[in-house]
């Protein structure tokens, strides 16, 4: 298992009322930043005490952190933030290419003028999470932009199937930006904009090869910093 420490943050103070979403926006981007690693184990009397709240808030954040699969409920009854199954990823890889290239090329196909205004919005704010070097915005960004496509191709088989790898990936996705410490090159990028170039003109090959392209770059670098370690504390 890769395992990643950081110290995890204070909160700022919730608004009255808000105390489920405020713990579990809190937890989610900690298990996003990989703050709290794979295998952690969730307390909910050290968080009802970190928060100052009662446990019932706590556990409903925690079921719908469970709903997202970030965390897992052991037969114990104990609760730790889920593990990435590292060994057998090249099947989730297998899996994300061919979504990529088939959402991609439906979309090319069948897209209407406001979906291409939905894909063209999500992409500026890609752009801008990107330029801020705000991981977290990076991730959930780029889930936007890809499920926009994959909604603009009409196979709601597909669209289901394509998001739930999309979220499945999301940790993923943070070694990914890890591995360039947050400054993404400005080049992938530019493939979103190839992507969105190709689906408006309808051209359903180049719009497969560009997805398949920009996927195989995402699982390249995610193999690389796996197969290599990282000068940051990860290791298998």
């Amino acid at each position: 298992m890769i395992a990643m420490t950081k110290n995890a943050t204070t909160p700022k103070e919730r608004k009255r009322g808000s105390g489920v979403k405020f713990v579990y926006d809190i937890l989610r981007d900690e298990i996003l930043d990989l703050a709290l690693p794979p295998g952690s184990l969730i307390d909910e009397n050290q968080l009802a005490e970190r928060f100052s709240m009662s446990r019932t808030p706590i556990r409903e954040a925690l079921v719908r952190l469970l709903g997202d699969g970030l965390v897992t409920t052991l037969p114990n009854r104990s609760t730790i933030v889920s593990n990435i199954d590292f060994l057998n990823l090249h099947t989730f890889f297998d899996a994300l290419r061919l979504m990529y290239r088939v959402t991609t090329r439906l979309a090319a196909e069948h897209h209407r003028a406001d979906d291409l205004g939905r894909i063209k919005a999500r992409q500026a704010e890609f752009a801008a999470a990107v330029k801020a070097e705000d991981a977290l915005a990076m991730i959930s960004t780029n889930r936007e932009f890809h499920a926009e496509i994959a909604e603009a191709g009409r196979n709601p088989y597909y669209i289901g199937l394509f998001l739930k790898l999309l979220d499945e990936g999301r940790r993923i996705m943070r070694y990914y930006y890890s591995s360039y410490a947050d400054r993404l090159p400005p080049q992938y990028v530019d493939e979103h904009d190839a992507i969105i170039a190709a689906i408006e003109a309808r051209d359903v090959e180049r719009a497969d090869a560009l997805a398949s392209a920009h996927a195989d770059q995402i699982v390249r670098q995610i193999q690389q910093m796996i197969a290599g370690g990282s000068s940051k504390t990860i290791s298998l």
